[in-house]
């Protein structure tokens, strides 16, 4: 019995009797974080709610043991009409961690075709309600079984997605079987969860499964965008029926700011009198309530969510194209952040977990996260939102846009891409949209970009972050000549020749920089570790920083630049140039240092 399998053994023994103690098991992992017991210890897994901005009170978590079958024989998940037959001592999944990760209990790469299966008793409570069962994300093309029959379909690895199953379900105990298929063929936005990426691959269901009960119209998606000139808030409310209205309160400390009613799928106006301004400095956020409504006033549906007010935009100071927040520039210095996990994968251990990396961004200096070709769970965003981060949010790519099903797997992808914007194009934190990376399955560019543009015009869009890198496999796109930045990448010495030029209707971004290693025993992953540049000790390692981002200083007071963005957060796996070791349990810098030095140089620009 190999070490995965021992792992995978341990763990279904823990969840099936609670006989074992997880501190006793977890020396099995490979790297345990600092949250690798309780996530382990776990019941229910990610127990808060997965949604924070549109939540509801009665709902019901889906995390934790269920069986699980790799590989059938029989049709594909998106083809099967019924779903498989399970053997009679199935293998136990802890969910949502993916099956290729050691939390989950499996730790088995190569499972292309997932099947999980496990059973639900809907409240008493519920009694007359529709029941909605909700994702997170499930990677990649999903099916849905309710009790042997078949209740929807999903395709994208990235996005949340719901269903009512009502009309499947029957009194006592229910059957959830779900089909999950991730051919891994580069043919869909993947980003580096693919098969040109540089880490564990994975797949199937990654994020919370949950349920909760509606009534038969119910509030299906808000967007709500802030106003500051005109001091409110646009508020849309969707639901199936257009005749319903809808009452929208802000609210802050349990005081009452204002009220508003308006039409269903139709935008209205919520005032927001001397609104306090959201930013990375004061992250200040209004309390939101949303009542779908009768024309007589009956109440169908409640929501509870938040807002923040601030405005985006790009404006000549001193002749130099900046990047502004609440009309002023601020120098964009931050970190690329890929959140991949030891024990966990794509999937963070807990939630205190998924915040700890926006916390250490935020005690070292940093004002921005790019979120690197992955979108997390609507959590993250959250914890973002409330902790004041800017956030560069990147559009996953997929490699290989062309052959002959090319029109297709364009299409996919631009519409993975519009989802992507809606389900997140609330939160405050979010400045930037990033198409595409490096080249990476680039295609049609300049179009996305402009449409990007067009469709979110209270953000700024970054067609193409690092469009002077290659990959090499094809052609490169190059430079879209569009958007709001011309955005290169340099891992080199910060020199004027190797910076970007602003230009009369672009600012300049250095998208990705840095990239210095070290070594720390005991807490590497067990491959050949590497990175750009490898320095001696903490403290070459903290100097070198310290000097560079001096250096940056100089490239925005005479050159021009706007924008920088450290490689990176945390050691990945093989990448060893982290501000924390992968495992999140040694810091390899002087954050004091890289605080004050990245504050500086924020201050600086202030200044202009």
């Amino acid at each position: 019995m190999n070490k995965r399998q021992i792992i995978g053994l341990a763990l279904s023994l823990l969840l099936g009797t609670g006989a074992l103690k997880a501190q006793n098991e977890t020396r099995h992992f490979t790297l345990p974080t600092p949250w690798t017991e309780e996530a382990f210890r776990a019941e229910v897994p990610l127990p808060e709610y997965p949604r924070p901005q549109l939540v509801r009170q009665q709902w019901l978590n889906l995390n934790g043991k269920w069986d699980y079958m790799a590989n059938p024989k029989g049709a594909l998940p998106m083809d099967a009409t019924v779903p498989p037959a399970f053997p009679a001592s199935p293998e136990k999944i802890h969910v949502p961690f993916p099956p290729e990760s050691e939390l989950s209990g499996i730790a088995r790469k190569g499972d292309s075709c997932l099947w999980y299966r496990r059973t639900f008793t809907v409240p008493q409570e519920w009694k007359g309600k529709q029941v909605m069962l909700n994702f997170g994300a499930v990677d990649r093309v999903a099916a849905i079984f309710v009790n042997g029959k078949k209740a929807g379909s999903h395709t994208g690895g990235y996005d949340a997605f719901s269903m009512n199953i009502t009309d499947f379900l029957k009194s006592g105990e229910n059957v959830l079987v779900v089909g999950a298929y991730d051919p891994n063929d580069g043919r869909a936005a993947s980003g580096k969860n693919g098969p040109h990426g540089d880490y564990t691959f994975t797949s199937g269901i990654w994020q919370t499964v949950w349920l909760e009960p509606v009534e038969k119209q119910y509030i299906a998606r808000i967007q709500i965008v802030p106003d500051v000139e005109n001091k409110r808030l646009e508020v849309t409310a969707y639901t199936d029926d257009s005749d319903l209205q809808v009452i929208a309160i802000a609210h802050t400390e349990g005081q009452n700011i204002s009220k508003s009613i308006g039409a269903a799928n139709t935008r209205f106006y919520l005032p927001v009198p001397n609104p306090h301004l959201w930013s990375p400095d004061d992250p200040f956020l209004y309390d939101l309530k949303l009542q779908l409504q009768t024309r007589r006033g009956k109440v169908l549906d409640e929501v509870d969510s938040y807002f923040g007010m601030r405005t985006v935009g790009l404006k000549k100071i001193d002749g130099v194209m900046r990047p502004t927040l609440n009309g002023e520039f601020v120098f964009h210095i931050g970190l690329l952040d890929q959140g991949y996990w030891p024990d966990g994968v794509f999937t963070a251990p807990t939630d205190e977990a998924l915040r700890y990396d926006i916390e250490l961004a935020k005690r070292s200096g940093f004002n921005v996260i790019r979120k690197h070709i992955k979108v997390e769970p609507q959590r993250w965003y959250y914890h973002c939102d409330r902790l004041g981060l800017m956030v560069w949010q990147d559009m996953p790519n997929l490699w290989l846009p062309d052959g002959n099903d090319s029109v297709a797997v364009r299409q996919q992808f631009r519409e993975e891409l519009k989802t992507m914007i809606d389900q997140h194009v609330n939160s405050p934190s979010i400045v930037m949209w990033v198409p595409f990376n490096e080249n990476w399955g680039a295609f049609e560019a300049t179009d996305i970009t402009s449409w990007v543009k067009q469709y979110d015009t209270h953000r700024l869009v970054n067609g193409m972050s690092g469009y002077n890198y290659a990959p090499g496999y094809r052609k490169a796109y190059g430079d879209p000549g569009n958007g709001d930045f011309v955005d290169m990448h340099h891992y080199g010495r910060i020199e004027p020749g190797a910076m970007p030029k602003p230009t009369d209707t672009r600012a300049a971004s250095l998208g990705e920089f840095g990239g210095k290693g070290l070594f720390v025993r005991g807490h590497m992953w067990p491959v050949r570790n590497d990175a750009y540049e490898m320095m001696l000790n903490k403290e070459q390692l903290t100097d070198t920083y310290v000097m560079m981002a001096t250096e940056l200083e100089q490239m925005i007071n005479y050159f021009g630049l706007s924008a920088a963005i450290y490689t990176q957060t945390t050691d990945v796996e093989h990448e060893i140039n982290g501000l924390v070791t992968y495992d999140r349990r040694v810091e390899k810098m002087n954050l004091d240092k890289v605080g004050e030095i990245n504050r500086s140089v924020i201050q600086c620009t202030r200044r202009r």
